[in-house]
């Protein structure tokens, strides 16, 4: 099993206070010591379980093209960029450019959206029903490769056009990026990860992970598709000290998440390998160092 940081906040312990400069040493950090996967957030103000919501925040994409110019073999992403937050033919635009800036190590993350708060101080129209905001992504995908594939783009969805449209040049990688979709939905989402996607990114315990994967390979038969095309990944979160008591000390009422020791932290990752995870992707508290250094050291070496 890979493993890989998902970079939920602006703050980095004893890093620059410069937001980039902090963000740019640290996956530079992931990248020298066996994390494959770097992703940042696609919001535009944080999120209640990460932080404050006044806390400086970075934009994914303007970061994530900085990062694909400062690394040079880690995987990049975002976890997940809404549907909502860009037109897709712009979008696909923007991730071609991130393609070729980082030489073929872009992820295209993609999601419905959820962060209603956000979508209102932005000015966005936040489409109340889950399935409406599904239906949006899925347009939007038919849309990006498009883009991406074809040597012009005409387009008439019921929610997206494009006319005649050109994108040059086109991603580095062929046919496209990979995309990963977010979300767990079994109905809707799973189903769209079949048909659409290159990887999932699921939530939940092992267990609610081992089930969601029975659906999404369901979905796969469903639609003829070779469930194994599909890299499945993870995101989880931890809090990790050498000692529980020392873990819980640096904790918050708001993580949500393992706050143990490097022993704990093997034991869960080894069940969600065992529920078929691939690529289990830490998320930790304000991205704690300390829980980052004892992934690479004392975790992740049991996984090679």
């Amino acid at each position: 099993m890979k493993f890989g940081i998902h970079n939920p906040s602006w703050r980095f312990d004893g890093a620059p206070t410069d937001l980039f400069a902090g963000l740019a040493a640290r996956a530079q950090w992931a990248e020298n010591n066996g994390f494959t996967w770097y992703s940042v957030m696609d919001h535009l103000v944080q999120i209640p379980i990460a932080g404050p919501p006044d806390e400086p925040f970075m934009e994914g994409w303007t970061a994530l093209a900085g990062l694909a110019a400062v690394t040079k073999s880690i995987r990049l992403a975002t976890l997940v960029s809404s549907v909502h937050y860009r037109n897709p033919a712009l979008l696909a635009k923007i991730a071609a450019g991130v393609d070729h800036i980082s030489q073929g190590r872009l992820t295209f993350g993609f999601g419905a959206g959820w962060f209603e708060s956000e979508y209102q101080q932005y000015g966005y129209d936040f489409p109340p029903e889950p399935a409406t905001r599904i239906r949006q992504m899925v347009e939007a995908l038919r849309l990006i490769k498009s883009m991406w594939t074809q040597d012009r783009t005409t387009f008439h969805g019921k929610w997206f056009h494009a006319e005649n449209a050109i994108l040059e040049p086109k991603p580095t990688q062929r046919p496209h990026p990979p995309i990963m979709i977010g979300g767990s939905g079994e109905t809707m989402t799973l189903r769209a990860v079949a048909r659409h996607a290159n990887a999932c990114n699921l939530f939940g315990d092992p267990a609610t992970v081992r089930g969601k994967l029975a659906t999404l390979r369901r979905h796969c038969d469903e639609n003829n598709r070779d469930y194994n095309e599909i890299e499945r990944t993870c995101t989880t979160s931890f809090l990790l000290a050498p000692t529980e008591a020392a873990a819980q000390a640096k904790s918050s009422p708001v993580f949500r998440g393992l706050v143990g020791t490097p022993a704990q932290a093997a034991d869960l990752a080894g069940q969600y390998q065992d529920a078929g995870i691939q690529l289990l992707i830490s998320s930790a508290w304000h991205n704690d160092f300390e829980t980052q250094q004892l992934l690479a050291s004392e975790v992740m070496p049991k996984f090679r």
